[in-house]
């Protein structure tokens, strides 16, 4: 039986693909991974392998989308799928250690201050005066404490490039964005959809980085769609 791996991202928790659930549970196991404890992709991709010993298909978001790729060009044989969501492929961009401390000194001073300035750009910008959608999300990062949130920092800041990792995997591959995702846009899915082999490109209406919170029932839908169409993953 495969099971289902829910990578999440930078202080995010297991309610950024709660949405997944009731659709995956019909399908397999389902393993929420925990990616808080290293300051590498790598690391993170080695323990996250090591909560299960079966096939997996695995699911990540953003930074989550990284370690999914690392543990896919670790283990090939054991990651049939790959779903990977407002994600990027890019090594370091020049500059972005600057913008990337920044955050992690306002994090040090205090984490609800990070999530007031940080969240808001992640999300479609018609999302904004959405409370009950804001106060999920800032609860999430403001229970991530600041070490945590400089760790994952530290594995952005030196991740691998994916782009040949992402190239040289041969199973199938659901990307997804939200339309309005302006951290990991459209365009930046493109380029990895030119890039694999066995590619389907969902484009997720009025979401932006945070699409599997900002429009759950759109993004269950594509992926139920997906899997009942790739019985080979799950059977």
């Amino acid at each position: 039986m495969t099971t289902f791996v829910l990578v999440p991202g930078l202080v995010s928790d297991d309610r950024v693909w709660r949405c997944l659930k009731p659709v995956l549970s019909e399908f397999g196991d389902i393993i929420d991974a925990d990616i808080t404890g290293h300051d590498s992709i790598t690391d993170m991709a080695k323990a996250t392998l090591e909560t299960a010993t079966e096939d997996l298909v695995v699911f990540g978001h953003s930074l989550g989308g990284r370690v999914a790729m690392e543990m896919a060009r670790i283990e090939p044989e054991r990651v049939r799928g790959l779903v990977l969501a407002n994600t990027g492929h890019h090594p370091r961009r020049p500059g972005e250690e600057v913008r990337r401390q920044e955050l992690v000194d306002l994090g040090k001073r205090s984490m609800h201050d990070l999530a007031a300035v940080w969240l808001p750009p992640m999300l479609d910008a018609a999302r904004n005066d959405d409370q009950t959608l804001l106060q999920d999300l800032i609860q999430m990062v403001t229970s991530t404490t600041a070490k945590v949130h400089e760790r994952q920092i530290k594995a952005l800041l030196d991740r691998p490039d994916a782009a040949r990792t992402i190239g040289n995997y041969q199973g199938p591959v659901l990307l997804m964005t939200g339309a309005q995702d302006q951290w990991s846009p459209v365009e930046q899915h493109r380029e990895i959809e030119a890039l694999v082999t066995y590619v389907e490109l969902a484009i997720i209406q009025n979401a932006g980085h945070f699409m599997p919170v900002e429009q759950p029932t759109a993004v269950a839908e594509s992926v139920s769609l997906w899997l009942d169409q790739r019985e080979f993953l799950w059977r």
